[in-house]
């Protein structure tokens, strides 16, 4: 896949975004897995295009996302750890690293492409949430080895609850943002069960 083929190209040249690169780990989730997952979440055809429209109406409020979304995490002690350099306090270069690449997921879900390449990459994120890859891609000496779990799974609430509000800034319809506001919360969900796969045995999920 090349680099003009992303949500967002621009994406290509952040260190560690290795969305449809070589590099990135391949999902062992079969085609067939992924759709009856899809399916599972209600996550159909209006979904997509409802996805295509939030990718429109958030390019340009990425930044005004993720510093939401920051306020939140650096105001919880209990997440901002996970963030932290060898001495324990929280890594500015590491937060800021880890801070492009979210943008890039921001995009890169809402453009709703949920192909092969995009599936392989939620895997290497989930990677990366886990023992086996956590503070490698950045090189960063961490107190933390591993982002627990638990809190992968209730961190939809926050990226839910959170992006609505932005939705809603460029004018469109109720029901328009409704559904923006639907879609991305399956999206959201899809995405962190894709993540969580890495910490379980293959025959459990």
């Amino acid at each position: 896949m090349s680099a003009t083929t992303l949500a967002d190209p621009s994406a290509a040249a952040i260190p560690g975004y290795t969305y449809g690169m070589p590099q990135s780990a391949r999902s062992p989730l079969s085609d067939q897995d992924f759709a009856d997952l899809k399916a599972t979440l209600l996550l159909g055809e209006a979904d997509l295009l409802a996805l295509r429209l939030a990718h429109q109406v958030l390019q340009d409020q990425v930044e005004d996302v993720l510093d939401v979304w920051y306020g939140f995490v650096g105001g919880s002690p209990h997440l901002v750890r996970y963030f932290a350099g060898s001495g324990g306090a929280p890594d500015a270069a590491y937060l800021a690293a880890v801070r492009k690449r979210f943008g890039a997921w921001i995009l890169d879900t809402t453009a709703a492409r949920y192909d092969r390449a995009w599936l392989d990459y939620q895997y290497e994120i989930g990677l990366r949430h886990t023992r086996l890859k956590k503070n490698q891609t950045d090189g960063v000496r961490s107190s933390s080895d591993v982002i627990h779990l638990r809190y992968l799974i209730a961190f939809i609430v926050p990226l839910t609850a959170t992006m609505r509000p932005f939705l809603g800034k460029k004018g469109h319809a109720p029901e328009q943002v409704e559904a923006m506001h639907q879609a991305w919360f399956k999206a959201v969900t899809l995405t962190a069960t894709l993540w969580a796969q890495p910490y379980l045995p293959a025959a459990d999920f």
